[in-house]
Order: structure tokens, then sequence, then C-alpha cells
């Protein structure tokens, strides 16, 4: 007679086989722990399971559901797929959307600890950092994505059917190069409503024409005897609205070329990179928040005998192995790992609010001895991104258990210069120059549109601010500007430009291509 095998009293689950029953038993546990005793608020959830296929397929269109074709998803899939068949890398254990519903992608390789814990950490530490951190609820239109991307993709489709695959894939190549510098980094007076785009797309196609006849109108008429009118440079620039920053948003608007599907295109390209904007700014909050909230969730099962032992062993051992932080002369050393330090310095608030030593607060006056650690948190977690959260709660405790240190590294000087080390001002200096290596204005480069020669060829002239003597690599910036002057459709001339002294340290140019809307 076979042998009944039986689950436990009191445990969730048992072994390392998953079903849909269990999954829904080990959510119901984690949404109690999540919302009644931390008191997360997050949207609803979605739970998907799909394979590692599937999973290198969302790996390669940016991890979202739905989405347009583009050679250059192809082209990662294919490098992502032969990595992860010869063993080179792994596979993430989730993906998880900042929609509403919120998706939660999870593997189906996964054993029933690993989806415990991906639920945990993807379906509520990402889906409250989504829902509550101020720059999401800024700049992304959780209810709305969705259904803009579905629009989007049909939208794409039926310019590719109607002008031609190769036509869009150009507009689509040049938006693409300019993603990084198509987004608005100011809040704006409205917050975006994306489900309103189709209705807005067909009123401007009916306008088609509005944003070329604005255009050309500014080009000053000649007169008798052959002079023109002239207006100041100021003049100029306030009727283009320059300098402009969101060079997408300025070819859209103002290129007098384009033809009104191609602004559309740029116009999706633009609002998905906007969707981005504040992921590239949180990426180690985000992190510090779904790994201590998994961490937290899955202690709370364990304690109340809601997991077993072997499975919080098999937990702790995928944990650390995620929150590794490799010395500095590790040849495993790439860097702060923001797994290892978001979720540390989260701990560290905790530590900071309920026990707190004399040091925390002479740092930490307003936090320290406050009481309530996750309500701390909470407030962290609502208010800042990374360069301001690391300006705000890197402790010296924290500082000297991850060992950090700066070196001074002058091209000019054969010597290198260790400037700040464990003291007060060496904990204030070190808090500072790894804040802003997450700050965006530091590590993206400063590219605005300045100009534009209306009365003459129409060259669209562009400045590189340069901080610390950094310029553009010539052969990535002369590909970027062809892109650009594709979309504009005459000559375009990049200036990089001493951001200290204002003096002209390199120029490129780019000649008048025949023109995307030629």
């Amino acid at each position: 007679m076979a042998a009944v095998i039986t689950k436990p009293e009191g445990l969730l689950y048992d072994g390392a086989d998953w079903d849909y029953d269990k999954i829904k038993r080990v959510y119901d546990a984690i949404e109690h722990v999540a919302l009644d005793e931390m008191g997360l608020n997050v949207y609803p959830n979605q739970i998907e399971v799909i394979t590692a296929e599937q999973m290198l397929d969302a790996y390669s269109s940016i991890g979202m559901p739905l989405m347009y074709k583009h050679w250059s998803f192809g082209k990662h899939f294919a490098r992502d797929e032969m990595l992860y068949r010869k063993g080179y890398r792994g596979l993430a254990y989730e993906i998880v959307i900042n929609s509403s519903p919120c998706i939660s992608y999870i593997m189906e390789e996964n054993t029933m600890t690993m989806q415990t814990l991906v639920i945990a950490h993807a379906a509520f530490g990402h889906n409250h950092f989504f829902k509550n951190n101020q720059l999401f609820q800024q700049w992304t239109d959780a209810e709305g994505i969705l259904d803009y991307l579905e629009f989007a993709k049909a939208y794409i489709t039926q310019c590719e059917e109607r002008y031609g695959h190769h036509a869009v894939e150009r507009v689509l190549d040049a938006a693409h190069a300019l993603m990084n510098q198509g987004v608005h980094k100011y809040p704006k007076k409205r917050s975006l409503d994306l489900r309103l785009e189709q209705k807005r797309e067909r009123e401007r196609q009916e306008y088609q024409e509005q944003t070329f006849n604005d255009l050309w109108r500014t080009v000053p008429k000649p007169m008798a005897g052959g002079a023109r009118p002239s207006k100041t440079v100021s003049e100029r620039k306030k009727l283009l609205g320059l300098p402009e920053e969101n060079l997408l948003y300025f070819l859209e608007k103002k290129a007098p070329r384009l033809e009104h599907w191609q602004r559309e295109i740029l116009r999706i390209v633009r609002h998905i990179a906007q969707y981005f904007y504040p992921q590239k700014q949180t990426k180690l909050m985000n992190e510090g928040c779904a790994t201590y909230t998994h961490y937290t969730i899955m202690n709370t099962l364990h304690d109340k005998g809601s997991i077993s032992e072997g499975a919080m062993l098999e937990f702790l051992h995928s944990h650390t192995s995620v929150v590794f932080q490799p010395e500095f002369d590790d040849q495993r050393f790439s860097g702060i790992n923001p797994y290892a330090l978001g979720f540390a310095m989260m701990q560290d608030i905790q530590r900071i609010a309920e026990n707190p030593t004399d040091e925390d607060r002479y740092w930490f006056p307003d936090l320290a001895g406050r009481g309530d650690g996750m309500g701390a948190l909470r407030d962290a977690w609502a208010n800042f991104r990374d360069e301001s959260f690391v300006l705000q709660y890197l402790s010296p405790h924290l500082i000297r258990k991850f060992k950090m240190f700066s070196v001074r590294d002058d091209a000019e000087d054969p010597y290198l210069l260790v400037e700040n080390i464990h003291n007060e001002r060496g904990y204030r200096q070190i808090r500072k120059m790894l804040a802003r290596q997450y700050d965006l204005a530091f590590l993206e480069p400063d590219i605005q549109i300045v100009d534009v020669d209306l009365a003459g060829d129409r060259k669209l002239i562009l400045h590189h601010r340069v901080t610390n003597g950094v310029l553009l690599d010539e052969s990535d910036a002369k590909a970027v500007l062809r892109h650009i002057a594709n979309l504009w459709g005459y000559e375009v001339q990049l200036i990089e430009v001493s951001a200290v002294s204002e003096a002209i340290l390199k120029e490129h140019a780019v000649t008048a291509p025949s023109g995307v809307g030629a």
C-alpha cells in the first residue's frame, strides 16, 4: 500500500514542488503580514507564471507585457538566450510591472520557497514602492500604462502596414537613440493621463499640419528689395521655447519635415521613456525596499511556523547571495551592490528609530529614538530618491560596516590619494560623494537644444555642458547626431562647452540629410 505523505500541521507548504493552490495559500499569508503588520499600501496584484523562454522575451522588451516590434528587442533576446543556455548567466526570479493591477511574473522553474520569496519581494515590496513613492506618483500613470502600450503597439503596426517597415524602423531607431534625452526632468502642472492619449492622437491628426505651419510661419518673409526683418536671439528662442533639454519633445513639436505619424511615434517613445524615468532614479531604494520587505515577511512566516526550517535555509541561501557585497580589492567587485546597500540602509533606519546609539542621536536627531521603525521606512520610501536618500540616511555606522573611503584620482597626478576616511569630515564627504553617484544630472550628459537658425539654413544647434572634463565619445556623438538630423531634416551642430568657464571644448556637426519626412 502506498504511503500517504501529509503536510505538517501549520505549514503553508512542504517540499519544493508548487501548485496554484499552494501559491494562493502563500499569497494570502504574505498579504496579511504585508498589509496588516507592516502597513504596506499596494495596487491590486496579478501573478503570472511564465517559462524561462518567456522570461527572456520579457527581458528583451524592457519587461513590458505589451510592446511594439523593433529589431533591438530580438537582438537582446538572442544575446540573453545564448548566455543563459551556455550557463554564463542566470535569469531573474521575477519581473514586476508598475501598473494597476501590478503584474508580477514568476518563473515556473522556481521552487515553492522561491515563489514565496518573489511574491513577497515583487508583489508587495516593489508594488508598495511604485504606488507610494512621490517620483512615481508625479511621472507615471499606473492605471493607464497597459492601455497605452496596447494602443502604441497597434498604432506602430498600422504605420508599418501603411508606410512600410523600413520607414517606421528608421524613426524608431532615431527615437530610441534619444530616449535618455527624451524626458521632462521637472514636475508638470498636471499628471499624464495615458488613457486619453488615443483620443488625443485622433484630435492631433485633425490638426496635423498645425505644427508644420507654426514653424514655417516663424521664418522671416522677404521684404521689398530683398531685405529681411530681423529678430533678436532672445525673441527667436522664446518663440521656439528654447533652450529645451527634452530633445524628443522638441523634435516632435518643431521638426518641420516630419509627418503626423512620425510625430506620433516620437510621442510614444517619449511617453515610454518618461515611464521609466523614476525607476532610473530609485534603483537603490526600490530594491532596498523590496529586499527588506521579503526578508521581513519570510522571517515573520517562519516565526509563526508557516514555513519549515528547510525552506528558511533555502531562502537565506538565496537572500545572502543577493545582498553579497565584495570588497574593493575582490576580483568580483564592480561597484556598490544596490541590493546590499539598500537592504542595509533599510535595516539601519529601523535600528536608529528603535535602538539608537549616542552617535545616531548626533547624526539623526529627528529620527533617532522615534520608536516606529516601520513608519520611518514608509516615510523614506515615499519622499526620497536615491541621491537624497543617501544624503539623508547613510550613517557612519554603515560607512564603517561597508569599509567605505574615497580616493582622488587625478589624470595629471601619478599617485592616488586617499582623501576621506572614518572621521566626521570623512563621513560627510563620503556620503556626499556616494550620493552624487546616484544623481542622474551627474551621470547623464546635459545636452540641450539652444538655437535654430531660422533666417538661414535652419541649422539646429545643441550644447553639451561638460562636467569634470568628460567629453562625449566621438563615434557615439556622430551616430546620435545623424539620428537627430534625420528627424530634423537639416544640419545639426553639437557644441561641447565647459560648465564652469563656458569655453568651447569640441564641436561636432552632421550635414543635412535627405530627411525622414522628405
